[in-house]
């Protein structure tokens, strides 16, 4: 029975699923309460699919596929504030357009390579199938934005609950601004081999929006969002390997049931309070 259970952790597939999903809770968990806080939810959505393109046209210019993604999705991002500070469409809008019109460009030059990576790989990752280069890069960028966004957590709370006030002390306002969409970027490169494009913003809304729920001080956001990637990451993984499911979406799903639980946990508590 014991030998059952253990099962999962004596095959190295599974074990390179077990780290990868390690390395990427602490960035996407640590950027998620930025993402909630500053309601920038769509913009991870939109950066997201906009890394498509990039990572084909990496892919035919025999360039690493991780700098595709990055130049594509920081394109998305520019394209998408300097449209809405140019013009009377409003920044949701113009980031609905931007990444389905980035994430369509995407799609028809893939139909037009030959190449034996799978979309459903690039669209879904491929958790189980990571290797060495993918380990080595997903860590590297998960220790430099885990370490950009502690170092810089104040400056950046600030600036997401107030960026008026940030401005007035001091605070260079648009390299902050600039610089969380770059950290975005990173992150969801880093989250490519293992998530996939479509499920990484799962892992930068989830974990925040949790943790919001859970808690009332942002200084305990943090800790809990981290805390409840891993277990989800942890649980996801194991449950896919009996299941015969793919590790990603059953991921995805334990933070949905986690969010279901602590909303209607907290709706209970405001009732209670009321009466």
């Amino acid at each position: 029975m014991m030998g059952d259970l253990l099962l999962p952790f004596q095959f190295p597939f599974m074990q390179n699923a077990f780290v990868i999903m390690a390395m990427i809770a602490v960035p996407t968990s640590l950027l998620s309460c930025y993402l909630v806080l500053k309601g920038w939810s769509l913009m991870g959505d939109a950066i997201s699919h906009a890394v498509l393109p990039g990572v084909v046209l990496a892919y035919l210019l025999g360039l690493p596929l991780v700098i595709g993604a990055f130049a594509a999705g920081m394109t998305c991002a520019l394209a998408t504030g300097f449209l809405a500070e140019n013009s009377r469409v409003k920044q949701d809008t113009v980031m609905g357009i931007v990444f389905s019109g980035m994430f369509g460009f995407g799609i028809v030059l893939y139909t037009k390579i030959t190449t034996a990576v799978h979309l459903d790989h690039i669209l879904f990752g491929n958790m189980l199938g990571v290797g060495p280069q993918d380990l080595w890069t997903t860590g590297i960028i998960a220790v430099i934005v885990a370490g950009c966004l502690i170092l810089k957590r104040r400056d950046l709370m600030l600036h997401a609950f107030d960026p008026v006030q940030a401005q007035a002390v001091g605070l260079r306002v648009g390299v902050l601004h600039y610089g969380l969409l770059a950290l975005i970027s990173l992150t969801i490169v880093a989250t490519l081999s293992a998530v996939g494009i479509v499920l990484s913003i799962g892992l930068l809304i989830a974990p925040g929006a949790i943790a919001f729920l859970f808690t009332r001080q942002f200084s305990h956001m943090l800790p809990v969002a981290v805390l409840v990637t891993l277990v989800s990451g942890f649980l996801g993984v194991y449950a896919s390997f009996f299941l015969d499911s793919a590790p990603a979406p059953t991921i995805i799903l334990i933070l949905t049931i986690i969010f279901i639980v602590g909303f209607i946990r907290t709706s209970l508590q405001a009732r209670r309070t009321r009466a």
